[in-house]
């Protein structure tokens, strides 16, 4: 039995627990503060302008929203996410593995909602943003429950859905520094009832591959809707080059996750997070590596948490 397969028949078996999803919001999160000057960089032959806001976000709040772990435990989860978010880098930069096709996009998926998801996209964002050489761009791709912007209370700014709608806006503009160093932020933008459509449009793929290309050591982090719900995610998945697909331990169904693994399809790295896991060893998380054309079982690139 491989490593994988083990790691998703302990889902049924352990117990269920609090989702990080799920857990109550406080009032305020994050808030938006307007800069006097319009900033803007020389791209080549053009200007881009940037967002004159910025992003202030407050992480006690995040803790006592359950977003960020307890102090108790910050140590043990920031070693994790070094270890989930290590090969991930690696594959966008060719260091110690080869380097992958568009692998500094990257989505965060599930396979059903109250996974952990967000959490984790956000806990991974501010782990890359440790990182000297990297700057890391979380994108509310979720745009049917943008939980990203409503948590860090940008969902009435400007965003993807914005720019995917009109083509004389610039992404680069919308996009919303923080006050974390190298951690920006873009919102979901203003529903539309064809989110979908724009989502699958030529716009979208361009869009992202601007996102990409602005920076050559940014990486941008995708946060999806679940894969069995809609088909939003599904299109998300044919523009990045690595998936990160979050399970939670005693919660997602394993034949849940095998139909997740289906739609993916095998031509790209995915990595499995094992969240709120119940191990002996006390890890939260387990990190393996369902990995291009492996048909459903895990390469020796796996990667214990613990």
């Amino acid at each position: 039995m491989s490593l994988v397969e083990q790691a998703l028949k302990k889902l049924q078996a352990a117990r269920a627990s609090a989702v990080a999803d799920a857990a109550p919001r406080p009032a305020v999160i994050g808030r938006v503060v307007e800069s006097a000057e319009t900033p803007s960089r020389e791209v080549g032959a053009r200007t881009t302008v940037r967002s004159n806001k910025t992003l202030v976000i407050d992480k006690v709040a995040l803790r006592a929203a359950g977003l960020l772990p307890p102090e108790s435990q910050e140590r043990q989860i920031a070693d994790e996410y070094r270890q989930i978010k290590r090969p991930l880098i690696g594959r966008v930069f060719g260091r110690g593995t080869e380097r992958v096709e568009n692998g500094h996009l990257i989505m965060m998926a599930s396979a059903a909602p109250g996974d952990g998801k967000t959490f984790t996209s956000i806990n991974l964002a501010l782990s890359m943003a440790l990182e000297k050489d990297v700057s890391v761009l979380l994108v509310d791709a979720d745009v049917a429950k943008p939980h990203i912007s409503s948590i860090f209370g940008v969902n009435k700014e400007l965003g993807l859905l914005d720019v995917l709608r009109d083509e004389s806006q610039d992404v680069e503009s919308v996009i919303l520094p923080t006050n974390v160093p190298r951690l920006s932020v873009l919102p979901a933008g203003t529903q539309s009832e064809t989110a979908t459509e724009l989502l699958a449009s030529a716009r979208m793929r361009d869009t992202v591959t601007r996102l990409g290309a602005h920076d050559p050591n940014r990486i941008v982090l995708l946060d999806s809707p679940p894969l069995l719900l809609t088909s939003e995610s599904r299109v998300l998945a044919n523009i990045v080059g690595q998936i990160v697909m979050v399970i939670c331990a005693g919660r997602t169904p394993q034949r849940a996750v095998f139909d997740a693994l289906d739609l993916l399809g095998d031509d790209r790295p995915i990595g499995l997070v094992l969240n709120q896991s119940d191990e002996r060893s006390g890890s939260s998380y387990r990190y393996e590596y369902y990995g291009q054309g492996m048909s459903g079982s895990a390469n020796q690139d796996t990667i214990p948490t613990g």
